[in-house]
Parts: structure tokens; C-alpha cells; sequence
């Protein structure tokens, strides 16, 4: 029987794939991958460009489109059988990465026309990709001798093992406190749903009352709704010292391990410290660049959080008597000022977010400014009945890309919205491929008398998620590493952040937010308070945001070696961004997975920096007009098209005639 996986395809053969196929698939196409790696190395003729660099840029093809449709699926459509496979399957597509980019003869290859190649004979994409092939080897460790090719093995591996640890510590210091309410008054504030979650877990458990933990769909509502101020400062407390007690889940070594490691590891490559060797590859280039983007954005936003804080203040001292704010109280009194302050219920908003017209809201505008037009199809294969599909043609009725939605949760799905492609876009031979995009979120569904009825939040979302996927489907790229979404780091926020723009128009919220009984258009009080909410304590976030860019900078850029005490350590950072006062139990690092166990180190500002760009961006249509077509034709030509052709600051620079204010996300924060 032959395997689907292994023959030639366009759209993905879901419903022809066997389980069985994936295995056998992927053992042949990694083989096919070395065996074209190969054949680059044992070419006999001098390396250049196109035997060596483009060669290896449309190498494993196959193995690419088979690790797309699995993996995608593995998120969207998984199972028992499914996840197996992928434990199977990772490490050895970790070891094929490696057998690459740790090959002294395949190096030796590209460091030749890297070396010897004359630039001016080179497009601007074809200098991108030298570039980025040499330096993929060279930050991999390509340049050292056996030695210390030896020694960066050695910290790769307990890095690797140091992140796992840190992570479990904060998982069973998570699991390992409850707080068991037996008392119904203590309840007072909460809402019905919360109560009925913390009922069940407790009949869970075979104990009377209710039980909430650290977890956030428990942690938050209790502390942002509880009327019971001892019980708030409890489980907050709980929450600010996982890994920083001294028990078996304790972190703080492990922390100070990590950096220094990861500071070794830096100066082994031959960088200053790690924030050097990761900032090389994003749009900030260098910590100095981070630290005083961070520290601009101080200056304007401390002033509105001290306000901002000081009114908080004053009203939990108005409402309750409380002469200090402290860190449990901030969420509770929050929440209290804003239901006062705006009268805003989210349950009022749904009627006018019915999905179906939200969905054709974002059509049209992307109609109005790219002029991309979408009918949904129904002879392309799905991977499940919840699944649409969209033929995406230009206004010369060209073919621009294929679009899969799903919105639907369901067992087997994974929460959280995302974009990704079963097929990238690449121009070879003359022809110019064209993309298949997705994007998948976990939205409301629809029930025996309703349609999918949104949320606000939820329509932000949707369109956050189509703007990755314009990214993605106006790709106009010859290498496939370079198409689409494949962008520094702190650069592939913008056309998604820039989107969700045009949710807060009156002018685009007359296109769809219409009563999904009477058609009646979202009335202005709606729009007005909506647009009024969205800046709420923006000051107080914000200095947030600046407090863990700026703790995150600080383990990264200083010297590591000289860090003895956690806290002290973070106090000192935090001196600048204080406004309540300090919990002598409590420290951030221990638990702060982004930078320790994720992949934000030394990258935790690009939040912040996405922020800036696309106020920016937006702020130059909101001059000109939000539907304005020649604008709107340079983001398509400068940003949404060039991927990762040329450097972000470049591509920028000539859609907006200038580099990025931070001015203008400081205006819609209403922090000037």
C-alpha cells in the first residue's frame, strides 16, 4: 500500500494519511534530506552561491511539508498515537538539525563563498541568506576548536537539563498549595462560575467546601474578586514564593547556575555577555539599544503609574479604609474601579460579535487595504468538519494563497489561538509557490439557539491571529527560509499588534458588529467605552511590562559571577519601577519561566518594542485615513511581503519614511 506522505501533493491528503503512515514518512525523507546534504558536500566543483547556499536552502523539501502537516495537527487534531509518534520523532529531527550545523565539511563549504564571493553580484535576499546560513553555523559553535566544541556541548547540555528542572520546581510548587475554604461567607465577591470550579475540584478530592490553587484560572479570580483581604494575601503570598522556600522545589541556585552558563557559554562564542549574543539577531541589535528603549519608556510612563496608583489608593481607602495598598489588594480594587468607572459588560458586547460576521469583517478589511479577496471552497481535504477553507485571489484574480480557520475547542485541540502554514511560499524554476496558511483559536461555539457569539477580547484575537496569517499569504520570497513569518523575533508582532487596530474604528466596526437578531449596528456608547477601557491603569502595566524587560536585561547583560543574593539582587533592579511595597517572603526569578525556561532571555522587552511599531504604523494610516491605499500598498510591499529578506529596521524605514517613535504608543496608552 503506498504511503500518501511520499508522493507528490499540493494541498495536505488529511483524510488519506494513516497514522501508521508518519514513521516510515519521516525515516525516508530525513534520509532524503542528508542524502541532498550530501551530495552539496561531495560536489567537486568550487563552492558558490548557488551549489552550496541556494542548494541547501531548498533542500528537505519533503521532509519540511511532512513536519508542517504533523506537527500541525499534533497541536490542532492530536491523540495518544499522535503523541507518541512525536516523542519518537523530535530527537531524531534535533539530531539531523545538529548532524548539519555541527558538519566541518558542509561548513567548510559555506565559509568558502562566504569568504570569496563578490556581494555586488548578489540580491539583497541572496546577501540575507548567505548571512544567515554563516552565521546559523558559526552562533552553533562552528568556529571553535574540538575543544571548546567540547565545552559548548557540555553547558548545552546542563542548560538544557537546568531549564527542565526549573520548571519542574515551579510546576509542584503550583500543585503543592491549595487553599480549602469551608466557610461560605469567605466566598463573598466571587462569581458563580469561580465558586462551582472550586466546588468541583473540592468533591474532586472527596473534601467539603471549596478549593482554589495557584493555577491561573483559579489563582486570578480569586484575587481580583474575593472580598476577604487575609485570604487574598495568602494565596498571593503562595503565589510570589514558588522556588524561593527552602524546601526540595528551591530555584535560586538554579537560577544564578543558568546564568552563568549561559554568560560562559556567550563569551565562549565570543560576545560579551548573553544579551549580546542574542540581541545580534533581533531588531534591538544590542543591550545598550534594549536598556535605553526601556529606560525612555520609564521616564514617560512612571509619572501616569504614580498617579494612576496613588487614585487606586485613595479608593480602596474611600471603599474599604485600607491605609496601604498592597500587592493583593491591587487586582480587587482594580477590577471595583473599573466596573464603576465604565459600566462595561462583556455579555452586553456578544449579540454584536457573531463569528461568521467577524470572520467577513477581517475579509473585508483586508479587501479595502490589500485587495485580497477570500471565497471559501469546499474541495479541499480537511482535517476535521469544524475546518473552512478559503481561496485567496488577488484583484487581477491571481491566486494568492489557500486559508484554513478553525475556531471551535474540542478534545485533542490545544488552548490558545495561533497561525501557522501547511505550505510555505517560494519562487524556484520560475515558478512562484503559493502559500497554505491556518489559523486556529479556541472561540466560543455555537449552541442549538445561538451562532458563535464573541467576545471583545475574542474579536482582538481573530484579528491578531489574520494578521500572522497576511504575513504569511502575501509572502513574495524565493528562499522558503526567508517567506512569510520567518523574522526576527521582536518584528513578527507588528503585523499581527497592527490589526487589532482597526477593531477600536467606528469605521470598521459598522462593517460587521451587527445585532445577530435585529442587524442593528453595535450602538457608539459601546464603541466609546470600549475605546475608553482599552488605556485602564495603562501606566501602572506598563511599568509592569519595563520591571521584568529590565530584571530580564539585568541577568543577562551584567556580570553573573557576582550575583550572590536573589533578593537583593532583585530589589535593587526593581528600584526604579516600585510602587507597592515589597513582600520580604516573595521574590519574581524563581518563577519567572519566560526567561528560565522559555525562550524570552534577554528578549522579554520585544513585548514592549512590537507595542511601539505598530502604534507607530497605525498612527501614520490614522493621519491619512485607516483605509488609505497607498499606505496600505507599502506595508504590503515594505513589510507584509519581504519576510525576512532584509533587516526589519530597513524594510521599516521605507514604509514609514522614518525609524519607530515610541510617541505614538505612549498617545494611544494616553500616557501623553
Amino acid at each position: 500500500m503506498e504511503n500518501i506522505l511520499l508522493s507528490a501533493f499540493d494541498t495536505a491528503p488529511f483524510s488519506q494519511i494513516k497514522t501508521t503512515d508518519y514513521e516510515p514518512a519521516f525515516e525516508e525523507v530525513i534520509k532524503q534530506a542528508k542524502a541532498e546534504i550530501q551530495q552539496i558536500i561531495t560536489n567537486t566543483d568550487t563552492p558558490t552561491f548557488e551549489n552550496t547556499i541556494e542548494a541547501m536552502s531548498f533542500s528537505g523539501m519533503q521532509l519540511d511539508r511532512i513536519s508542517n502537516i504533523f506537527f500541525n495537527l499534533n497541536s490542532a487534531e492530536t491523540n495518544e498515537e499522535l503523541q507518541k509518534i512525536a516523542q519518537i520523532v523530535a530527537p531524531k529531527l534535533s539530531a539531523f538539525g545538529n548532524d548539519i550545523s555541527l558538519n566541518p565539511d558542509l561548513f567548510k563549504r559555506v565559509k568558502q563563498v562566504f569568504d570569496t564571493i563578490d556581494k555586488s553580484t548578489l540580491t539583497t535576499e541572496q546577501i540575507t541568506l548567505l548571512d544567515k546560513t554563516y552565521k546559523g553555523f558559526v552562533r552553533n559553535g562552528a568556529l571553535l576548536n574540538d575543544n571548546q566544541k567540547a565545552e559548548l556541548r557540555e553547558i548545552d547540555a546542563q542548560l538544557s537539563v537546568l531549564s527542565l528542572q526549573f520548571n519542574e520546581n515551579v510546576l509542584a510548587e503550583t500543585n503543592a498549595y491549595q487553599l480549602h475554604i469551608t466557610n461560605e461567607e469567605d466566598l463573598a465577591g466571587l462569581p458563580d462560575g469561580v465558586i462551582e470550579a472550586a466546588k468541583n475540584l473540592a468533591e474532586q478530592q472527596e473534601k467539603q467546601g471549596w478549593i482554589f490553587t495557584l493555577d491561573y484560572p483559579s489563582y486570578l479570580p480569586f484575587v481580583t474578586y474575593a472580598k476577604n483581604r487575609e485570604l487574598r494575601k495568602e494565596i498571593a503570598i503562595a503565589n510570589g514564593k514558588k522556588g524561593f522556600q527552602k524546601n526540595d522545589y528551591n530555584n535560586e541556585e538554579i537560577v544564578l547556575k543558568i546564568v552563568k552558563l549561559r554568560n560562559q557559554r556567550a563569551q565562549l562564542l565570543g560576545y560579551k555577555n548573553h544579551a549580546a549574543f542574542v540581541l545580534e539577531e533581533r531588531m534591538a541589535q544590542n543591550p545598550e539599544k534594549v536598556l535605553s528603549f526601556l529606560n525612555d519608556l520609564l521616564v514617560k510612563a512612571k509619572p501616569a503609574a504614580q498617579k494612576e496608583f496613588e487614585e487606586l489608593t485613595a479608593y480602596a481607602k474611600k471603599l474599604d479604609g485600607i491605609d496601604r495598598l498592597e500587592k493583593w489588594d491591587g487586582s480587587y480594587y482594580s477590577e471595583k474601579l473599573k466596573q464603576e468607572r465604565f459600566n462595561l459588560d462583556d455579555e452586553a458586547l456578544k449579540p454584536y460579535f457573531k463569528l461568521d460576521n467577524v470572520l467577513n469583517g477581517a475579509f473585508t478589511v483586508a479587501e479595502k487595504l490589500f485587495g485580497l479577496h477570500f471565497t471559501e471552497v469546499f474541495t479541499v481535504d480537511k482535517y476535521h468538519a469544524d475546518v473552512q477553507t478559503f481561496d485567496v485571489t488577488n484583484d487581477n484574480g491571481e491566486k494568492i494563497a489557500l486559508l484554513y480557520t478553525d475556531f471551535f475547542p474540542r478534545k485533542g485541540k490545544r488552548n490558545g489561538a495561533w497561525m501557522t502554514s501547511f505550505k510555505s511560499q517560494w519562487i524556484k524554476n520560475g515558478v512562484n509557490e503559493r502559500p497554505h496558511i491556518s489559523i486556529v483559536c479556541n472561540f466560543t461555539p455555537p449552541t442549538q439557539s445561538k451562532p458563535s457569539l464573541l467576545t471583545f477580547n475574542e474579536v482582538t484575537t481573530l484579528f491578531h491571529e489574520f494578521g500572522h496569517a497576511l504575513h504569511g499569504m502575501l509572502a513574495n520570497t524565493t528562499y522558503p527560509s526567508l517567506s512569510g513569518t520567518s523574522v526576527y523575533w521582536d518584528f513578527v508582532e507588528l503585523p499581527s499588534q497592527i490589526m487589532e487596530n482597526w477593531v477600536y474604528q467606528p469605521e470598521t466596526l459598522a462593517l460587521f458588529a451587527k445585532h445577530y437578531q435585529t442587524g442593528e449596528t453595535i450602538p457608539q456608547q459601546y464603541i466609546d467605552k470600549i475605546k475608553e477601557s482599552a488605556n485602564f491603569l495603562e501606566g501602572m502595566a506598563t511599568l509592569r511590562q519595563l520591571s521584568f524587560g529590565l530584571l530580564d536585561m539585568a541577568w543577562h547583560s551584567e556580570n553573573p559571577s557576582e550575583i550572590k543574593d536573589l533578593k537583593s539582587f532583585e530589589n535593587k533592579q526593581f528600584e526604579t519601577t516600585k510602587l507597592y511595597p515589597d513582600v520580604a517572603e516573595n521574590v519574581i526569578s524563581t518563577a519567572f519561566s519566560h526567561i528560565f525556561a522559555g525562550g524570552y532571555a534577554a528578549g522579554y522587552y520585544s513585548y514592549k518594542w512590537a507595542e511601539v511599531l505598530d502604534a507607530d504604523a497605525f498612527d501614520y494610516f490614522e493621519q491619512n485615513g485607516i483605509f488609505n491605499k497607498e499606505i496600505a500598498t507599502k506595508f504590503k510591499d515594505y513589510i507584509l511581503s519581504q519576510g525576512g529578506t532584509d533587516h526589519p529596521m530597513t524594510l521599516y524605514k521605507k514604509f514609514r519614511g522614518q525609524e519607530p517613535s515610541p510617541n505614538a504608543l505612549l498617545k494611544r496608552a494616553g500616557l501623553i
